[in-house]
């Protein structure tokens, strides 16, 4: 199962649509704060829009929903359901990433194979509430040697307001790709943003 190395986070089918025209072929749907069927209205039209651009969907939170619309993955945090839970449910085939923020978390994460982790934040986001300590490039460099050593080779996602001209030094770290989502969402331009993100990456 290939992982993509960008990740767009976002709650607006529109942005994933640009994003998907720049070349976008991964969108995590998280969506705070809305009732059940709307959340499955905006999922609906989100899948819609990556399977006419062959993009990945993973929807943020709830197994439920993902199952409901067919998505291609859940994102589960740590107040979710467990992964080994989710994977019962939905099966083998299905792309489950789970959030870390310590080693532990990915220690557990790698024994419960999930796909990929979100391990963040890099620093400050505006997007997340109850922040854990920010880890800066020192904290993904120290992880991603654990990592090492202890053998884990499950794809690590940095997140957590990660901004155009930190992707070099953040990958430089060892970790697989990055998540975004304000820095593209609110750039003005979402499609050539998404582009930039890309370029830099390919890096």
């Amino acid at each position: 199962m290939k992982i993509s190395k960008l990740h767009y986070i976002t709650a607006n089918p529109l942005h994933a649509e640009e994003a998907c025209k720049g070349g976008v072929d991964w969108i995590q749907l998280r969506v705070k704060h809305s009732n059940d069927d709307d959340w499955k209205m905006i999922a609906e039209e989100t899948k819609a829009i990556c399977k006419k651009y062959g993009a990945k969907l993973i929807i943020n939170d709830s197994v439920k929903l993902a199952k409901l619309v067919g998505a291609d993955g859940v994102h589960l945090g740590k107040e979710d359901m467990p992964p080994d839970e989710a994977r019962k449910l939905l099966g083998p085939d299905f792309i489950i990433g789970g959030t870390a923020n310590t080693f532990e978390d990915i220690a557990r994460l790698a024994a419960l194979k999930v796909d990929y982790i979100g391990l963040g934040p890099f620093r400050y986001t505006q997007t997340k509430t109850n922040l854990s300590a920010l880890l800066g490039l020192e904290g993904y460099l120290e992880l991603m040697k654990t990592c090492v050593i202890e053998h884990i080779k499950v794809p690590v996602i940095a997140i957590g307001g990660i901004k155009i001209n930190d992707v070099e030094e953040i990958l430089a770290t060892g970790v697989y790709g990055i998540a975004v989502s304000s820095a593209i969402s609110n750039s003005g331009d979402v499609t050539a943003t998404a582009q930039a993100f890309i370029r830099k990456i390919k890096k």
